[in-house]
């Protein structure tokens, strides 16, 4: 009897722990498990980052770091430069960006469609490829704009000079004035015509109203993509590195990759980059206050009318200011670049003797370190995409249907969009402080640089995966659960095929960054990890620009036909309308 009365109680313990399981929530542990993993994809390298920089390589606390970071002129000379590199890339991004905007937009311009595709190819482009074009075009003697300058001239060298901050500053501008473009055409686009036509019948030019009336109704989203735009070129590695250093002066990107020469100094690295991160953030703040006011949209009870302008005679004028632009951030850059790529000698010009496909035809199926790393980029991204996607995906439901509280959802949506006021060299610097020593020892494998990737564009999942629960209504799932269904099952059978097309346009938008991230891997790979980014600027440092244009090419053509899948899933501008998102 005493048997039967010890038992009974573990047995009916067993059985009330059973039915506490089975009426728990599981969804419960989906935030939970969210948490550690932000936990160690966001916090846990940051925190190292600000931990190794007063560390020496002992372990000691020590302020030795930012001495040797800041107590030399070269190291404040590539932060000056970097200032210089912003504000100089934002002004020009505007110049370039605010007229076709509003050339797109507000007015009567022909040929939209041929300006509103070179935009979507020059963000097809990767920067540093772009900056490869601009090293054909205009590199000192050799560069096809300097050698038709001195064959038109007589004189004995070309005006041109990639290798320099002017150069710098173009080259960036040419690869950054879509967010410019994007960010205003998209506050435009919500502006009726009432106040201008107003303008129009006091008298007021078509010039004058859009100086005095238009643009100052966009002035937040042009100072919130002003911002963007500088936080992008001081961040920027790919170009820098291309043009900077064989120009003899540096930024603070190349700086910091220059702190990674064998013996790598990583506690200087880390404290040099402190201001890059405290920057970024504080403007990235700033960018975000500016561009939350509504200020520029109309409050009226209607939406208003929107009417092109008519521009008369002037409309080609506009027309030829877009495809300048345009022939200078896309035409012409591609069109060199496939030279290159077709060439037996990029030099010897366009004819049909020097013409060849053995280059792409040896990067696509002979050469065994292209095919290998085009094999990691693609293999990389499409993991790190799936898992920024699901983790995304977690993050967003949990937080749209009220699953934690208040503060939680807070929480965890900063944590997911952390990762977007991060640099992405910064970002390397953090993972590299954080696992190359045990117990998490992963640099030298493949994963340190799938997580760094998923990391590094996690908040772009994010923003999708959000507006895609935020699209399904809840009763959809709750009419489920009524009916005896898990939420689980809701979630399997409702929501996931509902979000199919969001979500593969998602991924879509992680993989293609992440197949040409450059700023990231280059502070993480390994000779057995390396991915086309990578192999493209080693190829630079050889001079081989045939073999380099030819890689590009190739990841350009990808690029496109992955893009033509998007179109066909979310609509032909779900690129830029997302990215304005």
């Amino acid at each position: 009897m005493a048997y039967v009365k010890t038992a009974l109680p573990e047995a009916g313990a067993l059985s009330m722990l059973g039915q506490r399981w089975r009426h728990l929530d599981k969804s419960s542990w989906v935030w939970v498990v969210a948490i550690i993993v932000l936990l160690f994809l966001v916090v846990n390298p940051l925190a190292r980052l600000f931990i190794v920089s007063f560390q020496d390589s002992g372990g000691a606390f020590t302020f030795e770091n930012y001495l040797s970071a800041y107590s030399r002129l070269r190291n404040l000379e590539a932060l000056g430069n970097s200032l210089v590199l912003g504000v100089s890339s934002g002004v020009t991004c505007l110049l370039f960006g605010v007229p076709m905007a509003w050339a797109l937009s507000r007015t009567d311009m022909p040929f939209k469609g041929i300006i509103w595709i070179s935009i979507l190819g020059t963000f097809i482009i990767p920067p540093y490829l772009g900056a490869v074009g601009w090293i054909l075009l205009a590199g000192p003697n050799a560069g096809w704009l300097n050698r038709a300058a001195v064959a038109l001239t007589g004189a004995e060298h070309g005006p041109f000079n990639i290798y320099s901050m002017p150069g710098l500053v173009l080259v960036v501008a040419c690869y950054s004035f879509p967010y410019v473009f994007v960010l205003t055409k998209s506050a435009l686009d919500l502006i009726s015509s009432e106040m201008e036509d107003a303008a129009n019948i006091l008298g007021a030019s078509n010039l004058r109203t859009t100086l005095l009336i238009t643009l100052p109704l966009v002035l937040p989203a042009i100072l919130g993509a002003f911002i963007l735009v500088f936080l992008e070129a001081i961040a920027l590695f790919g170009s820098p590195a291309l043009l900077a250093l064989p120009g003899r002066f540096h930024v603070v990107t190349t700086q910091l990759w220059q702190f990674f020469e064998f013996p790598p100094k990583v506690g200087v690295a880390s404290a040099y980059a402190m201001p890059l991160l405290i920057i970024t953030i504080v403007l990235f703040w700033v960018q975000r206050r500016i561009t939350g006011r509504k200020g520029y949209v109309s409050l009226t009870g209607k939406g208003g009318e929107r009417r092109e302008v008519p521009l008369g005679p002037w409309k080609w004028v506009v027309l030829a200011y877009c495809l300048f632009v345009c022939t200078l951030s896309f035409f012409m850059p591609l069109v060199v670049i496939c030279q290159a790529a077709f060439a037996k000698a990029w030099g010897r010009g366009f004819s049909l003797d020097n013409l060849t496909f053995n280059n792409v035809y040896r990067t696509v199926f002979d050469n065994e370190l292209t095919r290998t790393a085009t094999l990691h980029t693609f293999l990389y991204a499409g993991t790190a995409s799936l898992i920024a996607i699901v983790l995304a995906l977690c993050v967003a439901y949990v937080v749209n249907r009220g699953l934690v509280s208040k503060q939680v959802g807070n929480a965890l949506s900063f944590l997911t969009m952390a990762p977007f006021v991060v640099p992405g060299i910064v970002l390397a610097i953090g993972f590299y402080a954080a696992y190359t020593h045990p117990p998490l020892l992963l640099y030298g494998t493949a994963w340190i640089l799938i997580l760094a990737f998923a990391t590094r564009f996690l908040p772009i999942a994010y923003v999708n995966s959000n507006a895609a629960i935020r699209s399904i209504n809840p009763e959809l799932e709750d009419a489920v659960r009524v009916l005896g269904g898990s939420r689980f099952t809701a979630i399997w059978h409702v929501v996931m095929p509902l979000l199919k097309r969001s979500l593969a346009g998602a991924f879509i938008l992680v993989f293609i960054p992440a197949t040409r991230e450059l700023s990231t891997a280059i502070f993480l790979y390994s000779i057995n990890t390396q991915v086309l980014s990578v192999l493209l600027f080693d190829k630079s440092d050889e001079g081989n620009f045939e073999s380099l244009a030819s890689i590009g090419l190739v990841l350009v053509v990808i690029t496109v036909a992955l893009i033509l899948i998007g179109f066909r899933l979310m609509g032909r501008d779900f690129m830029l309308r997302r990215t304005a998102a």
